[in-house]
């Protein structure tokens, strides 16, 4: 009989332990169970990925002021500073990586060499075929510059014909526009790699103009005093960056934090900075 006692109380404290043992789980299990209907009650941060981890590779032509050039070995620009400003509120050191503008889109759409593309890029349906942008973060018009010195008899787009060679960047919208309504005119279209060297060679009197955007536009005039933009062109268009549509994750990632930026201020001051003549436009102004 007193055996059986002892036995009865080792069931009685080994069942004991077993139970505390259980509350214990409970009170240290995660609640896996989500509230408020089956959502989340805590909000998520988009998750996406890059090439090198804690690193945003930006694509850029880095020639094309004042959005994007080198001076003194530093990236600079209007671009630049957002893209910074928008890597930062990622967490994420950034690394410029230089590319020609004619195939840049096709080289982030590979997704090997840079996650994004921040070159002052028009967002147009034909590039969207290839690639993913941004909301719009610039608002840019087309411009016609001449040489006043060489040519002061050009006012506008509508002075040029016949024998007139005007220059344009590859791979733009700016030598898309001029092709369709310069052309029909009889004036020549000249392709340059680079907007610099249209600039130049304008400033040498070898072509009659330039149609390139106009914020770039102001910024190579600047230092080149014989030349002049004499027409704003508006095609209502809107820059966006670029990014591969494989990585939509990093799209929307970079989309909230360049909200953050335009509604705390931080845009208007960069704008401010680099364009004190322009107004910001108002969907750009903090709120």
């Amino acid at each position: 009989m007193r055996t059986d006692n002892r036995r009865w109380l080792r069931l009685l404290a080994v069942l004991a332990m077993v139970l505390l043992l259980g509350a214990a789980c409970g009170e240290d299990a995660p609640d896996t169970q989500p509230s408020g209907g089956g959502e989340e009650t805590e909000s998520e941060e988009p998750q996406f990925s890059t090439i090198e981890d804690g690193v945003l590779k930006v694509g850029s032509c880095l020639d094309y002021r004042p959005f994007e050039f080198v001076k003194g070995g530093e990236e600079m620009g209007f671009d630049v500073e957002l893209s910074e400003a928008i890597a930062e509120r990622l967490g994420l050191e950034i690394e410029w990586v230089r590319a020609n503008f004619d195939t840049i889109f096709t080289a982030v759409a590979g997704g090997g060499q840079f996650d994004m593309v921040a070159a002052a890029s028009t967002i147009t349906e034909e590039r969207l075929q290839t690639v993913d942008f941004s909301d719009p973060y610039f608002n840019s018009r087309q411009a016609l510059t001449i040489n006043s010195e060489e040519t002061p008899d050009i006012a506008s787009s509508s002075d040029l014909g016949e024998g007139d060679v005007v220059g344009v960047q590859k791979g733009t919208t700016g030598k898309a526009w001029a092709e369709e309504n310069l052309a029909p005119q009889g004036v020549q279209i000249k392709t340059f790699e680079a907007v610099p060297q249209a600039f130049t060679d304008l400033e040498a009197g070898a072509i009659a103009a330039v149609v390139n955007d106009e914020g770039s536009s102001i910024g190579e005039v600047e230092n080149r005093p014989s030349l002049e933009v004499v027409e704003a062109i508006d095609t209502d268009e809107k820059y966006g960056l670029a990014f591969s549509q494989d990585n939509p994750e990093l799209t929307e990632a970079v989309n909230g934090a360049l909200a953050e930026i335009i509604a705390d201020g931080t845009y208007e001051q960069i704008f401010t900075k680099w364009f004190p003549d322009l107004p910001v436009p108002e969907e750009f102004a903090a709120s």
